[in-house]
């Protein structure tokens, strides 16, 4: 699955085309905010390594400068949930982050650009976004 359709089905934000042009996108549909909350969708900018830009959803709220994530196709055909995100911005603004990179089990070195949060207008909780992840990958819950 690749992240955008995971974003969509996950938040609740109805955007649709490369997860790079979210942002522009949702001018005037979604609040665009420089802060996470849970349920919000963090959209990446495009670089040469993400050429088709990226989006993830804000799971959980660690500290001003740490949140998690659940995503799709950060590591190849995979979905993660709960993946460190830590904002490196010099002020403090989301701008740039540094994202888990689990096949080495730590923060990647490289340093992402980002535009900010999407907020859908009824931001799902981390339960929610646990059920529907396991619903877009075709697995039941357990009891």
């Amino acid at each position: 699955m690749e992240c955008a359709p995971f974003a969509r089905a996950i938040s609740g934000v109805a955007l649709k085309g490369a997860a790079g042009d979210w942002w522009g996108e949702a001018a005037g549909r979604y609040i665009r905010a420089a802060r996470p909350v849970v349920g919000a969708v963090l959209a990446f900018r495009r670089t040469s390594r993400l050429p088709d830009g990226h989006v993830a959803v804000v799971s959980r709220l660690v500290s001003d400068r740490e949140i998690r994530v659940t995503q799709a196709n950060w590591v190849h055909h995979r979905v993660t949930e709960d993946m460190p995100v830590v904002d490196v911005s010099p002020a403090n603004d989301w701008t740039v982050v540094r994202v888990w990179w689990p096949p080495i089990g730590q923060l990647g070195s490289r340093h992402y650009p980002t535009w900010g949060f999407i907020q859908p207008e009824h931001p799902s909780s981390h339960d929610e976004q646990y059920v529907a992840t396991l619903s877009v990958v075709g697995v039941t819950a357990p009891d």
